[in-house]
């Protein structure tokens, strides 16, 4: 049987993109019970996709009750859907096994890794103080993508002088104010730029003189999006929202390093079981981005251990 509801999680404070604000994290929980056996997983409907709760929960409830993991990749597309029913398989293989799904999946046991903490979109001065609140983490992720970028660029560099930082633009800039920023994102010390163009527009990054190294989001999501990225990308941010599940997640991980990109492992906001699975695909990425928890006023019961600002892999308990 395979079940889907929707869990609503309220933020810690409001949380500003470039597309809008949120007050809460609005999730599907799906669970697969054979037997005694029950696996559970997590998707976030995003609508910059085409998706939404409701879409997203007829997709699932549209799947034979006891599809097999391997009929999954071929019965939905990328996305929210197929991410939940296929961590959920991953859970249940695990626990009707009696073994980590790290160790089916043939990997070796996973460990702590560092993870951006995202400042929300704001006026300078709020992301100053934000960023102060925050200095004492290891990488700070900014949401940028306006026409005054630079003010809070500074701003958040003043309150965290010793972070790195990454910035997403969440396809808000041009070519030609990448350009134009580059030198000042040198000077700030920021790391890397996550999709700074449109999907639809990055054709202007080939060729492109990139200072600051450029990870494709929007632009990525499964395998099949690896030749579209070529010359235009030096990393690809893996969510398993957008690969359809941590089948796929592990299969783009494999081939895009393989063909020199570097590797991103984001996530949507959503609870600890959300991120669970991702932190598997994250295991040496160059950067993780799993810090959804951390926005949540409330999570879910035996949620993720954060510390020292690292995300650990989940306990048995919470999933796999």
């Amino acid at each position: 049987m395979i079940s889907v509801t929707a869990d609503t999680f309220r933020l810690a404070e409001v949380f500003t993109i470039s597309r809008g604000s949120r007050t809460e994290a609005k999730v599907l929980t799906v669970r697969v019970l054979r037997g005694a056996v029950a696996g559970w997983g997590e998707c976030v409907p995003y609508a910059r996709y085409g998706e939404s709760l409701e879409s997203v929960t007829a997709q699932i409830e549209g799947l034979p009750a006891n599809i097999s993991r391997e009929d999954l990749q071929y019965a939905l597309p990328p996305g929210a859907a197929r991410n939940a029913v296929d961590c959920a398989l991953w859970d249940l293989e695990a626990k009707a096994a009696g073994k980590r799904v790290w160790e089916l999946a043939g990997l070796t046991a996973p460990g702590p890794e560092v993870t951006c903490y995202t400042l929300s979109l704001a006026e300078p001065a709020a992301m100053q103080a934000s960023a102060a609140k925050n200095a004492h983490r290891p990488i700070l992720k900014i949401k940028l993508g306006t026409p005054d970028d630079m003010p809070r660029l500074e701003a958040v560099r003043a309150g965290a002088p010793k972070a790195k930082i990454v910035v997403d633009a969440n396809e808000g800039w041009s070519a030609e104010v990448y350009s134009d920023l580059a030198p000042h994102l040198l000077r700030l010390g920021v790391a890397m730029v996550e999709q700074p163009l449109p999907a639809s527009e990055d054709e202007a990054l080939l060729g492109l003189n990139r200072p600051v190294p450029v990870c494709a989001d929007e632009s990525c999501h499964d395998r099949k999006s690896l030749p579209g990225l070529k010359g235009k990308y030096d990393l690809v941010n893996i969510k398993l929202d957008k690969t359809g599940g941590l089948t796929e997640a592990f299969a783009l991980r494999q081939q895009a390093l393989a063909e020199g990109y570097g590797v991103m492992v984001g996530c949507m906001v959503g609870s600890s079981l959300a991120m669970a699975p991702a932190t598997l695909v994250a295991q040496g990425a160059a950067y993780t981005d799993l810090d959804g928890p951390l926005l949540l006023a409330q999570d879910r019961e035996s949620p993720l251990k954060y510390a020292d600002g690292m995300v650990y892999p989940p306990e048995a308990e919470l999933w796999g």
